[in-house]
């Protein structure tokens, strides 16, 4: 569960009171402003934000019917506190409102990513449904020959990370995908019962609800969306060609044809959502920038910790503090042997204050370490505006609070990397800096087309233009369209998916993560002017600079106090997210992709 995830456990807690008291007594007097109301609702939610979150951590972190059971039930109370909050919040509907006060209820409004049916039977399902669809994804494990087969997550993503034989790779993605058809019907049932809240609140459909978390109308997002997807296209379309031609070298033509899209098991991640592992299988220039940071890692014994200290130290350096004692205490970052967990990263705000931990299996690897550093980027995201009133604690929108730490990955460079001993010394040449970008875009550019796709496909089954009869096929649909990935066997509507992926069964909207690959380019090149960076973009670290890491600690100290808008212009003085950045920074590798590519046929 990730911090909006908590955030939005707490909004309903804020109704526990808001419901015992109405808005106006019998002769229609109103017992309490709305400036009152808001400081009440924000003043309960700190109150009870411990025990919520609480709860909810110690589910993930202990998956059993117990946990499973109490969260169940949680989330009822709390989808039932939601709803009188909203209720009551409706009386001030119309009133000329404080600004402050009008966003707050705005945000309340917006506060959880699956509003329940006022109906107690349905909310009570909804709760069950969600939680045990968290749960079959935790539990989750094949077992091809009995129960001493199984394998879980962790065992079938190193597969798919490490392996290059082609029937190895097939059986871990096709394995683990099979994992997710029990929980098809449930998905179902969960949609109408979410559409079924959304609808009670106002909203068209769950999807359009979501869309109204960006200070703009639903439908202007998603123009929006489809703008940003449109300036980083042609990048993409560069990288699957040479992608393509590449793991034909490896597996054939006749299992990677020209023209066709790349079977979705080859690209080195169970999702085909970043495609870092397979760099030695594309690398532009042999040997010419040691950029092997996984033996690295296991050559020099980092464990969790000794990553997880990593990360903070590159934070620390910019002038954050120290994370606290209870984050080493109370966190989870590496995965027991004596019990079920979630081993999703997630970062989690506790109490709306300082306690702030990581859950995490961690592994030595590079994708590890990057996560690390990014999970932390939500923390220090906490820890900043955590003096904020409660319903301000958040991202100036969603995709801010994933672009932190990301913007901190872009300053992991061959220099930075060198500076604390996982790479060999830098030698700058124009082979070493396509190689650098040709990693980076493996894992950045990569990710786009899926991080948009995930939610274009929620936002059809949510308005019904995709039923269940077609969940899968939509699935595959949009695969091709948007990644050039194709399923590397037959699927049917018996299989499910998207439900493979963490973010479907536990709700979580995903444009979030879209949005933030946009904005930390952004971010990075506001970052790099701010610390008086000369010379091309991607060789820019910020890493000590405490001149960039002051711009950086007020922005994240808004929250989401204000429109994302005017947080946006104070750090990179602009009030449009705009993708120029990235074809700023990869510039070098698109010249280069597109001398390459003379002669393929692209596309797909």
């Amino acid at each position: 569960m990730t911090r909006l995830a908590i955030r939005c456990a707490l909004l309903l807690s804020a109704a526990a009171c808001v419901g015992c008291a109405e808005r106006a007594d019998t002769r229609g007097e109103p017992h309490e402003t709305a400036d009152a109301f808001v400081e009440r609702v924000n003043r309960e939610m700190a109150e009870q934000a411990r025990e919520l979150a609480a709860a909810a951590f110690t589910y993930a972190t202990y998956i059993n019917p117990d946990t499973e059971f109490l969260n169940a039930k949680a989330n009822d109370r709390y989808l039932e506190y939601f709803t009188r909050a909203v209720e009551q919040a409706k009386a001030y509907e119309g009133e000329q409102l404080d600004p402050t006060a009008a966003r707050a209820l705005h945000l309340l409004k917006l506060g959880v990513a699956a509003p329940a049916p006022k109906d107690p039977q349905k909310r009570a399902q909804l709760s069950a449904l969600s939680s045990k669809m968290e749960g079959m994804y935790g539990a989750a494990k094949y077992c091809p020959e009995g129960p001493e087969s199984c394998k879980g997550q962790t065992e079938l993503t190193q597969i798919m990370a490490e392996s290059r034989n082609f029937e190895e790779l097939l059986e871990a993605w096709t394995g683990w995908h099979s994992t997710a058809r029990p929980m098809r019907e449930d998905y179902a049932q969960f949609v109408a019962l979410a559409n079924e809240g959304a609808r009670e609140l106002g909203f068209a459909d769950l999807g359009a609800m979501w869309r109204s978390n960006y200070d703009m109308p639903p439908d202007d997002f998603t123009k929006e969306a489809a703008r940003l997807w449109d300036q980083v296209q042609p990048l993409y379309g560069a990288l699957h060609c040479y992608v393509r031609d590449k793991l034909q070298d490896t597996y054939g033509e006749n299992r990677v044809p020209n023209g066709k899209p790349i079977p979705a098991h080859l690209l080195g991640n169970m999702w085909a959502q970043q495609w870092a592992e397979i760099y030695p299988l594309v690398e532009p220039y042999k040997g010419v920038l040691d950029l092997d940071v996984t033996s690295a890692l296991k050559r020099q014994k980092y464990d969790a910790v000794r990553i997880t200290q990593s990360a903070e130290s590159f934070y620390v350096s910019l002038g954050f503090p120290k994370l606290p004692q209870t984050f080493w205490e109370r966190s989870l970052l590496t995965e027991p042997k004596d019990r079920d967990v979630q081993c999703h990263a997630s970062a989690w705000h506790m109490d709306a204050n300082e306690d702030v931990r990581i859950k995490q299996c961690i592994e030595p690897t590079q994708d590890e370490l990057m996560t690390v550093y990014h999970e932390l980027g939500h923390v220090y995201y906490y820890l900043m505006y955590k003096d904020q009133p409660y319903l301000f604690q958040g991202g100036a929108h969603d995709g801010f609070h994933e672009a932190i730490g990301d913007t901190v990955n872009l300053s992991m460079t061959p220099s930075y990397l060198h500076q604390i001993g996982l790479i060999g010394p830098v030698k700058q040449s124009y082979e070493a800096t396509i190689n650098q970008q040709m990693k980076i875009a493996l894992d950045k550019i990569a990710f786009l087309p899926f991080g948009k796709l995930i939610d274009e496909w929620r936002w059809k089954v949510f308005s019904g233009e995709v039923t269940p009869e077609s969940y899968n096929t939509a699935w595959w649909q949009l695969r091709e369209q948007y990644q050039g990935v194709s399923a590397p066997v037959a699927r049917s509507e018996e299989d499910f998916d998207p439900g493979a992926k963490y973010h479907i069964p536990a709700n979580t909207p995903y444009t979030r993560y879209f949005l933030s690959y946009i904005l930390q380019f952004q971010f990075h090149r506001a970052l790099c002017e701010a610390a008086g960076h000369q010379g091309p973009l991607h060789e820019c670290s910020v890493y000590g600079n405490e001149a960039a890491g002051q711009r950086f600690r007020e922005m994240l100290a808004a929250g989401q106090s204000e429109p994302w808008q005017d947080t946006l212009e104070k750090l990179t003085g602009t009030r449009t997210m705009d993708a120029s950045a990235i074809t700023d920074y990869f510039a070098p590798l698109m010249t280069w992709l597109e001398e390459q590519n003379q002669g393929r046929q692209c596309g797909w």
